[in-house]
């Protein structure tokens, strides 16, 4: 691969970026922007009604995120004037054909004058309703690529996944694509069109059945689960998102497609600077609840890997596997994006920054008092952990009997405090259970002769590094990653 100049590259480009208000987009978009402001123009397509809602979203949740504060630095005054001539919203829904845009001349103007497409839409909800996750992560796939295949400029389409599609495999996990209907544990007749026909129905009955809303999402969520696992993934989100992976090579055609597979995205590693984060993700449920006192014991593996990648590193991926695969047609474009492979974390690690971190600066609380935290208790199986929330639990309910006599109020704040707790707790694991034991690696040899390629021709590889192996996670995750959290994340 040649790839020349990455700003080159960009100059002039139009680009359209579904998923706008995500986390990841927003680093996308402020990169574009601050590098190379002679993008030609940004369409960021998002969910809302009208134009005027598009507004208010791009405002609140994307340019007015502190995300931004370099690239305004840089503009200065300018910054409003300058938005305005590279950004074009998109008010849209991409779980639709064309989009969902109702404005026909937008959509032929992006159709003439869109160069690179980049699907980052998705809901990322392990347990989503089934209907919102097959709309988006299944359905949406397959409408983006529809969408891009009518661009008549386009040079290249970028979709990011998961490399958790993968599901609960061991060992070595190559950056394989998936084939129409392929199932992670052999069962024949996973077929999309019926999978939709399943949501209808579901949806049809409860209907009939005059059910409240929050009981049609109960269902629906249950639904996804069902379907999940019935084919061998562990949840919901990386089921949906495996299926928009093969939509997706099943109709692209001959037209250029990528696909990324990050791992655990975190906090950001330097740029637009270090330590930026929105949103409880994955592993930072687990800092927050350690931080604020409600997670004493867990259960997992703590020799296990936890594959993390900051998120500045993925956008860098994205942006060299764009310029690399722009107007040519691989067989297979996957790049896997994380670190399991070259520079490994255990959850041990984890455990350890932990405790260093919020023993030396406790997080205070609502009353002004600093929570005091100690090593998590961590059972090594399920057989440990029923054992050790038996005991929780006899606990509670010897609690709730002394809240009868005449240190009621003393043991019934005892006995709410433990609750809490344990729902916590069995709330975190059920959500994370696939990922605690996890017993694999993510293979990125595809990922490492981009990386390669970007060292010998690249011109700006400097500024669009993605090699896990310069990360000293030590310093990350004490300097960098869990004051990010802290600041961005606790309330």
């Amino acid at each position: 691969m040649e790839l020349g100049s990455a700003l080159q590259f960009l100059d002039n480009k139009s680009i359209l970026v579904t998923g706008a208000t995500g986390f990841l987009a927003k680093i996308f978009v402020e990169k574009l922007l601050r590098v190379q402001p002679n993008v030609k123009k940004l369409y960021l397509l998002l969910r809302a009604a009208d134009h005027k809602s598009a507004i208010h979203r791009l405002h609140n949740e994307i340019i007015g995120k502190d995300l931004f504060i370099v690239l305004k630095e840089k503009c200065g005054e300018n910054f409003s004037s300058f938005i305005s001539e590279k950004i074009t919203l998109i008010p849209g829904d991409i779980s639709r054909e064309d989009l969902g845009v109702k404005d026909s001349n937008l959509v032929e103007e992006m159709w003439n004058e869109v160069d690179v497409v980049v699907n980052l839409a998705a809901t990322t909800k392990f347990d989503e309703r089934y209907d919102v996750a097959l709309g988006l992560n299944t359905l949406g796939a397959k409408y983006v690529t529809n969408f891009a295949k009518k661009c008549v400029k386009l040079k290249v389409l970028v979709h990011v996944s998961t490399a958790y599609v993968s599901g609960e495999r061991s060992g070595l996990i190559l950056e394989n694509s998936y084939s129409m209907g392929e199932t992670l544990n052999g069962v024949s007749g996973l077929d999309i069109n019926f999978e939709k026909k399943v949501v209808e129905e579901r949806m049809n009955e409860l209907s009939l059945q005059g059910v409240s809303e929050k009981e049609i999402t109960q269902a629906m969520k249950g639904l996804g689960i069902e379907r999940a696992r019935f084919y061998g993934w562990p949840n919901t989100y990386v089921f949906t998102k495996a299926m928009g992976e093969m939509l997706i090579r099943d109709i692209k055609g001959n037209m250029p497609a990528v696909i990324i597979r990050p791992t655990i995205i975190t906090s950001t590693y330097k740029e637009p600077f270090p330590g930026w984060a929105e949103g409880v993700r994955t592993i930072d449920s687990l800092a927050v609840g350690y931080g604020k006192g409600k997670l004493t014991f867990f259960l997992g593996n703590l020799e296990a890997i936890v594959d993390v990648i900051p998120a500045d590193m993925v956008v860098n991926a994205m942006i060299v596997a764009m310029i690399a695969h722009a107007s040519h047609e691989p067989s297979e474009a996957i790049y896997q994006v994380g670190s399991s492979m070259r520079n490994p974390v255990k959850y041990c690690n984890l455990q350890d920054y932990g405790l260093r971190y919020f023993t030396n600066k406790p997080w205070i609380n609502k009353d002004g008092k600093p929570v005091i935290v100690g090593k998590v208790t961590v059972m090594n199986s399920m057989a440990s952990f029923h054992r050790y929330m038996a005991v929780r639990y006899l606990l509670l309910l010897k609690g709730l009997e002394l809240a009868n006599t005449a240190f009621c109020r003393f043991f019934d704040g005892v006995y709410n405090d433990l609750n809490r707790k344990i729902n916590f707790v069995m709330r975190l694991v059920d959500i994370y259970r696939p990922y605690l034991f996890f017993d694999a690696v993510f293979d990125d040899i595809n990922t490492e002769k981009l990386r390669m390629a970007a060292r010998s021709s690249l011109v700006e590889n400097d500024m669009f590094d993605f090699d896990p192996k310069c990360v000293d996670w030590d310093d990350y995750f004490m300097n960098i990653h869990i004051p990010g959290i802290v600041k961005y994340i606790f309330k």
